[in-house]
């Protein structure tokens, strides 16, 4: 029988210029063994004795040296099956907006980066979970209104 987990969690890592978004986006290696040459967001496991939030924050520090000046947990978690654990994968989705001027330093698993507008990101995002999840992320935790507020962490 398959079972359920939550041990990893999805970041959508944002900035602003001139009020408007730019969302980072992460390359993986041809060599990664999961996913290999995918443009992706911040994913990683969550640790034990961590919470998701907290290994979201880790995971934001350790694929990019970005740290979070606000964080908000998305209405939305990404599921997905894995064959190779017979697993069904829940993943909490977060937003974090960082500094614009901040220097990426990105993580070996990654060999390219680069911030784009929503309708970029959309186009380069390869499964339809990361796209919705950015399309609640730019149309409700952007929009700076009352329910964004209620999902911000700080």
């Amino acid at each position: 029988m398959s079972r359920v987990v939550g041990n990893l969690i999805e970041l959508c890592v944002f900035k602003k210029e001139k009020g408007i978004p730019f969302f980072l986006l992460l390359h993986r290696t041809k060599d990664e063994k999961h996913y290999p040459n995918i443009w992706q967001f911040i994913t990683g496991s969550i640790e034990e004795n961590e919470n998701a939030v907290d290994a979201s924050l880790r995971e934001l520090a350790e694929e990019t040296g970005l740290k979070a000046k606000s964080l908000w947990v998305v209405p939305y978690v990404i599921s997905f099956y894995d064959a190779g654990y017979d697993s069904i994968n829940l993943c909490p989705f977060f937003a974090a907006e960082v500094q614009a001027d901040d220097p990426v330093r990105i993580s070996d698993e990654h060999d390219d980066y680069g911030w784009y507008t929503y309708e970029d990101a959309i186009e380069k995002l390869p499964w339809p979970d990361w796209k919705e999840g950015l399309r609640i992320v730019h149309r409700y935790i952007l929009a700076d209104d009352e329910t964004a507020g209620t999902h911000k962490v700080f």
